[in-house]
Parts: C-alpha cells; structure tokens; sequence
C-alpha cells in the first residue's frame, strides 16, 4: 500500500474514532440538557469559537479564507461548495428527530447505508477532490459488505428511546419509512460534505473549510433549535461539567483532517476507514469506560466484517498498483 494511501487510512481510523468520542460526549450533554439538538448547537457553537481564535491569531488561516473568495470570484470554487456545513447539520437534526422512534440499529444502518452508497457516486463522479473514481465490484461489495457489518454490531445493542432527546409527539406519529429515510439521506449528505469540504480544503487549506462548515451548520441548527423550543420548550440548564464542552473541539480536528484526507483515498475510502475506527473506538469504549453495557461477540464480528470491507475497497484492480489508485 503507497505511503499517502496508509495515511489516508490511519487518519481515516482517527477520524471515526473521534466520531465515537464525541457522540458519547454529545450523548451526555444532550441528556443533562433534555435536548439532543441544543447539545449539537452547543457543540457546534463551542468549536465555531475556537476556530475562530485560531483565525484571529494566524494570518496563515486568514490568508486561506482570501484564497476562498477569490477561487469564488472566479468561478474555480462555486458557492453551493461552501454548504456542507448544512449536511452536518441535518444529520444531528435527524438523529433528534428519528432515534427515538426507530431505534439506534434502524438509525445507524440507515446512516451507513446512504453514506457508503452515495461515497460510490460521489467518488464516480469527481466530485471530491481526489478525481473520479469508477464503481469495481470489489468497492460495491465492501460497501454493502460494510453495512452488513454495522448492522450486526448495532444491533447487539439495545435499543429504544435514548434519553435527552426533544422529540415532537407528531413525528412519532409519522411512517415509519419516512423516519428511516431521514437518516438515510443524512447519510447522502454526509458523504457530499467530505466531497465538498474537500473541494474547499484543496483551495483555501483544511482551516478555511473548518471554519466554514462550522459557520453554516451552527447558523442552521440555530434556527432549527428555535423551532424546537418554540415546538417542546427551552432546553434544561447547562452543566457545569467541563468534559461535556470537549464535542466541539473533537469536531473541529477531524472536519479539519477529512478536508485533508478525502483528497488522498476519495469519499468511498474515506467513509469506510471512518466507519471502522468508529466501530473500534466503540467498541474499546464500551470495554474501558466505567458503566459501560460490554463488548458483545456480535459487537466484535461487525469489526472484524468491517476490516475486512477495508481490505476489498483498497484491493488493486487488475493491472493497477496501489501506488497508481493512490497518485
């Protein structure tokens, strides 16, 4: 495997490893606050300063956000590009909106399943830094492959409503299948903003499109929190604890590092790495953290299953190296 294809990789795991950390966060806060969506807006709104510092103090980072406006100005970068951000958002309104009706299992597969299906697309057609990249037979079958995978190792855990969430009683009224069609087209969404975060990364650098998808997911889930309160209420007091504020800066390193990496393995790889380093970490947390419900042998197959769709997403084709798929 070429060099810049092993990195891709290792940043892949710690960016899904970072993925597991800061839900677990998210999770906690959501429920001392009674209100997964105002947990994300705090998150959101806690790495959106911190990011901001960091322009203050770096004429680097700023010089990157010139860069930005002027590939707008002519026409290298369009301004539908700058929206990822907005992906990021619908996801956590759609986890606020459907885990408590369908389940974490249903909301998970749906997730993977419309990220790992929409990375092929999105990886055919260019849209992502890294060029295009064709739909092998070995690519589909790891992606379908790892689906099957989150699938066994969610559902070895329980399910049901977890707590915190602010949940209309209208949308629990709703068809089923549109609550599990929201998180799949989260799952769409996702893997475009890798694609376009990416696209904004190669030109202004990994600060500037940091900066931006925090921008336009924090203006968004702002307004969808005011919704919500409007809908069910104000959330509960904020806690005092200072762990529960960390979901932020976990957010803003590895949005940071997938602008970055989706430029050396594509969308495709890039999801699938991230899917197994979240499985893992899951996995390692359920073991070590205090509390925590255990490692099940459906838990540890669905890792194993997921390494294994690595390893055919990665496989060269025939007449191909890795260090060719990787230039």
């Amino acid at each position: 495997m070429a060099a810049r294809m092993r990195l891709g990789v290792a940043c892949g795991f710690a960016i899904g490893a970072a993925v597991a950390v800061q839900a677990r966060i998210n999770g906690a806060l959501g429920a001392r606050l009674a209100d997964g969506i105002a947990a994300a807006v705090v998150s959101f709104g806690t790495g959106l300063v911190l990011v901001l510092i960091a322009f203050a103090v770096s004429g680097r980072l700023r010089g990157g956000l010139a860069l930005v406006r002027a590939a707008l100005a002519d026409r290298r970068l369009r301004r539908w590009q700058l929206l990822g951000g907005l992906c990021g958002a619908f996801f956590v309104a759609s986890q606020g909106l459907t885990v408590a009706a369908i389940g974490v299992t249903a909301f998970m597969v749906a997730v993977v399943a419309g990220q790992l299906v929409s990375s092929l697309v999105v990886d055919r057609l260019g849209l992502a830094p890294s060029g295009r990249t064709p739909v092998t037979p070995p690519r589909a079958v790891a992606a379908a492959l790892a689906v099957g995978a989150v699938f066994l190792a969610s559902s070895a855990e329980a399910g049901g409503a977890p707590a915190g969430l602010a949940l209309p009683e209208q949308v629990r009224d709703a068809p089923p299948l549109l609550l599990v069609a929201l998180p799949a087209l989260a799952g769409v969404g996702l893997a475009w903003q890798q694609a376009v975060n990416g696209r904004v990364g190669a030109v202004g650098g990994p600060g500037a499109a940091t900066l931006i998808n925090f921008t336009v997911g924090f203006a968004a889930l702002v307004a969808l929190e005011s919704v919500v309160v409007l809908a069910v209420g104000a959330p509960g007091a904020l806690p005092a604890e200072p762990w529960l504020y960390l979901g932020g800066a976990i957010g803003v390193a590895f949005i940071g590092l997938g602008a970055v990496t989706v430029r050396w393995i594509g969308v495709l790889l890039l999801g699938l790495t991230s899917v197994a380093g979240q499985l893992v970490a899951s996995v390692a947390l359920d073991l070590f953290v205090p509390g925590g419900p255990g490692v099940t042998v459906r838990a540890t197959v669905g890792c194993a299953l997921i390494l294994v769709a690595l390893l055919l997403a990665t496989w060269p084709r025939q007449g191909q190296s890795l260090a060719d798929r990787s230039s």
